[in-house]
């Protein structure tokens, strides 16, 4: 695959600083140079994910993924390593060059042609739903007390119940079958091609960037099913978007105060409609990843508000648990007298709606709400089980007074000892203590686990001379290589990677981002842990004489044990040839004696 040139990536990720890209999609705090948060990509309690503002890179010290800007959007979005420039460009203003490969660039025009085909039905299914032979849909709309502002804000539609008006309609406007195919709109059967969605209102589903990706459709009657969605295609995937976030996003900059999230498209439209402009839907029962950071970089405070059945209360578990990691502020919406928000808003009124979002409670409220209504407080055993769960809740909660404020309220509310609370919460937490070893970077940043038998000592020298070749060019370069040959180094990761840079920099080619020369993701990740690693170096003329000393005995001690070899192998040498041999290796024992 073709790569767009240096100069081009470089001025991309000059224009977007890593510690402000990143901070959009999680939440960074300054320690000393470097920046800190909990790791989007793994779980964790305590900040191991750092940024370097210097370097332009960030590293995570718990599961080892690191790199530029670059990387990290490819990664955070889940995107190609071309998506990924391009998406940085086209934030920063920057004009790319037409420079992909033929099949990129196929691929790029078929879905450029499929968001257009997909703008282009909206508009069409729109324009009739207000054509007189729609009354069908019409006397829907009436029946959902839709209005014609709500019609216009998600450009709502109907689609007819004929097999190929749209066909038909985007035929003319020039689009190819392979192009009406990969839309999902038309469909191919033995008698030819077809409109997908027939006699059903029509519901645009828009991306984060307002454009048109895919269609939901809804019967206007009591047949099943209920719902035909566009199935995931080139420009569509349901785990990566939010239902009418660009309609939420209308006329906000930077992140909204809050967002309820909902189950279905229909129950956000009658919400929006009703004053509750800051709610999305999920597009599918369950919160995904993607979806978390997508709310993440949208939203300080995001409101479960799914519905109450088993899958609703199911899919509220798995929300906190994905916005959990993403250090968001998680509420979770608790109404009465109504099976869904939307029911609720119908029934009592927007107002009541804005309150029970103000009074949302805590996901360590609903978590003790779900096992109290799971329990006989008046039974013994049922009372201890009680105390045992909530000391494992509250023994998860970092914030010393967060987790004070919980156990005084649960022991007024519960009438449970506040002592007792706190004696278990406090056993908890010391076993957890007691099981985490000291965090040791070095066996996380220089470990290769091809070479998991080099001990911590040798990796760690072998990182010092991969960061002393990078950060200290100059005064390193002609001293480590005239001493460290590729032979001595154990790890062959660091043997590859030391490679590239004794080339690189004897051709006077080394990129100001030394992450640019690597393409192999390992590599990469390796890189950044190195460069993010505190070697603690004070005197950087005496950490690359340290080193000096170190290869310098080792090739020495390689030397002798070539020379030991060398007598043991050649009893019928000349006898001068052997003298030459034993006083080289007189010198060399001599030499190594020196130095110990």
């Amino acid at each position: 695959m073709e790569r767009y040139n240096d100069e081009i990536l470089d001025e991309i990720r000059s224009r977007n600083d890593i510690v402000s890209t990143i901070s959009q999609y999680m939440t960074l705090k300054r320690k000393g140079r470097n920046y800190f948060g909990l790791c989007p990509f793994h779980n964790e309690k305590s900040p191991s994910f750092s940024v370097s503002p210097d370097k332009q890179i960030f590293h995570c010290f718990g599961c080892g993924v690191g790199g530029d800007v670059i990387n990290f959007v490819k990664k955070i979005e889940n995107i190609g390593f071309l998506d990924s420039v391009r998406l940085l460009a086209e934030k920063s203003g920057i004009q790319l060059p037409n420079d992909v490969s033929k099949a990129e660039e196929k691929n790029i025009k078929l879905k450029n042609r499929v968001y257009k085909i997909n703008e282009l039905a909206a508009k069409f299914y729109h324009e009739n739903l207000y054509k007189p032979t729609s009354k069908i849909a019409q006397d829907y709309i009436k029946k959902r007390k839709l209005n014609n502002a709500t019609l216009k804000s998600f450009l709502m539609g109907y689609a007819s119940n004929s097999s190929n008006e749209l066909l038909r309609y985007l035929k003319e406007q020039g689009f190819t079958e392979e192009e009406l195919l990969a839309s999902c709109l038309i469909g191919k059967s033995d008698r030819g091609y077809y409109d997908k969605f027939r006699n059903r209102l029509m519901i645009p589903i828009r991306d984060e960037r307002g454009r048109f990706i895919a269609f939901g459709g809804r019967v206007l009657d009591d047949s099943k099913p209920k719902y035909i969605n566009s199935p995931e295609n080139i420009v569509y995937s349901k785990g990566r978007n939010l239902f009418g976030l660009n309609v939420a996003r209308e006329g906000v900059h930077g992140p909204l105060k809050r967002l309820l999230i909902v189950e279905g498209y229909m129950d956000a439209i009658s919400l929006y409609q009703r004053g509750i402009t800051n709610v999305v839907a999920s597009l599918g029962t369950a919160l995904t990843d993607s979806q978390g950071r997508l709310l993440r970089r949208n939203t300080e405070q995001v409101i479960l508000g799914y519905d109450a059945d088993g899958a609703g209360q199911q899919a509220i578990i798995r929300g906190m648990e994905i916005l959990k990691s993403m250090d968001i502020d998680i509420r979770i919406l608790q109404i009465s007298g109504a099976k869904d928000p939307d029911e609720y808003v119908l029934k009592f009124g927007p107002e009541k709606m804005v309150k029970a979002m103000d009074e949302a409670i805590s996901a360590i409220e609903f978590k003790i709400k779900v096992l109290r209504a799971n329990l006989d407080l008046n039974n013994v055993n049922d009372k201890v089980k009680f105390l045992t769960e909530i000391a494992k809740i509250l023994s998860n909660v970092d914030n010393n007074i967060e987790r004070e404020v919980y156990i005084d309220r649960i022991s007024k509310v519960y009438e449970i000892s506040k002592n007792a609370i706190v004696s278990e919460v406090d056993k908890l937490l010391y076993r957890s203590l007691a099981g985490v070893t000291k965090f040791e970077k070095s066996n996380i940043v220089l470990k290769d686990t091809q070479d998991s038998k080099i001990d911590v000592a040798t990796r760690k020298r072998e990182g010092m001379v991969v960061y002393l070749l990078i950060d200290y060019t100059k005064a390193a370069f002609e001293k480590i290589k005239n001493v460290v040959d590729l032979d001595l180094i154990k790890s062959e990761k660091n043997k590859k990677i030391i490679g590239i840079l004794y080339e690189r920099i004897d051709l006077n080619n080394l990129p100001e981002n030394i992450i640019s020369l690597f393409e192999d993701e390992d590599d990469i990740n390796y890189v950044s842990g190195i460069l993010s690693y505190d070697f603690e170096i004070s005197d950087v003329n005496k950490a690359i004489e340290d080193i000096e000393k170190v290869y310098y005995k080792e090739k020495l001690i390689s030397l002798r044990n070539e020379l030991i070899l060398k007598l043991e192998n050649n009893n019928d040498a000349e006898e001068a040839d052997k003298k030459e041999i034993e006083n080289e290796l007189t010198n060399v024992i001599l030499e190594l004696t020196k130095m110990k």
